[in-house]
């Protein structure tokens, strides 16, 4: 299978759990594709000062991977500066939130796993 980036959803969200500014998501994968193993994989990108807002993963866990830009990170416990080639990853029952923080757009690859 092969999927063309002009067939893949993109979603503009404001607000994104309770964030400030808007995150755009593109999804690379459609529920089919988790084959019961996932809810989301895509790529977020986020303006300069806008953030997706502290949030808890219950039933699954959430991993970003920064492609682009720099972001301040919250575990639910610390805050974290996380640059191109860094990996976070928020576990079942943990809280987590992302700000753009950098010089530029934030884009990073997400992946939400079922536990």
């Amino acid at each position: 299978m092969v999927k063309r980036h002009h067939q893949l959803k993109r979603e503009v969200i404001a607000g994104l759990k309770g964030g400030k500014g808007c995150v755009e998501v593109t999804e690379f994968f459609e529920t089919e594709d988790f084959l019961g193993k996932g809810r989301l994989y895509g790529m977020s990108t986020i303006a300069v000062g806008d953030s997706i807002g502290l949030h808890k993963h219950e039933g699954d866990q959430e991993a970003y991977f920064i492609l682009e830009g720099r972001a301040l990170y919250f575990d639910g416990e610390k805050e974290y500066f996380l640059e191109p080639g860094d990996l976070s990853i928020c576990r079942d029952g943990e809280w987590h939130s992302i700000e753009s923080v950098g010089d530029v757009p934030l884009k990073y690859i997400m992946l939400i796993l079922y536990s």
